[in-house]
């Protein structure tokens, strides 16, 4: 038996206004827009995506799973990042070659540094 991920999950209060925003930071198209749904990747017939569903409660506590992305340049990455509305988050990481970042509804995400080696 073999498994193929499909998607990733994100549970949102406005699942149009994050998936958008989402959308723009990673470059990934819109592949659907529905009132419960907002499904977004990286081309249109290529997986894993997001998938943006709607929840009544609102984000309380540090996420048990999060997305680390690798950029070419770090810290214009992050410039970029928060320029579109991102946050910086301590959650207890200290001093770390990575930066821990907040999507506009408070979803942790880390910006990696070069790989070594």
């Amino acid at each position: 038996m073999a498994l193929e991920w499909e998607q990733v999950i994100v549970d949102s209060a406005d699942p149009t206004a994050l998936g958008r925003w989402w959308a723009e930071a990673l470059g990934w198209v819109i592949v659907g827009e529905y009132p419960d749904e907002y499904e977004i990747r990286p081309e249109k017939d290529r997986v894993p995506g997001l998938l943006f569903v709607p929840v009544p409660e609102s984000k309380t506590v540090k996420n048990r799973l999060h997305l680390d992305f690798r950029p070419e340049d770090q810290e214009a990455e992050v410039a970029r990042l928060i320029a579109l509305g991102a946050r910086h988050a301590d959650v207890g990481q200290g001093e770390q070659s990575w930066v821990t970042l907040l999507d506009p509804e408070g979803n942790e995400f880390c910006v990696l540094g070069a790989r070594h080696g």
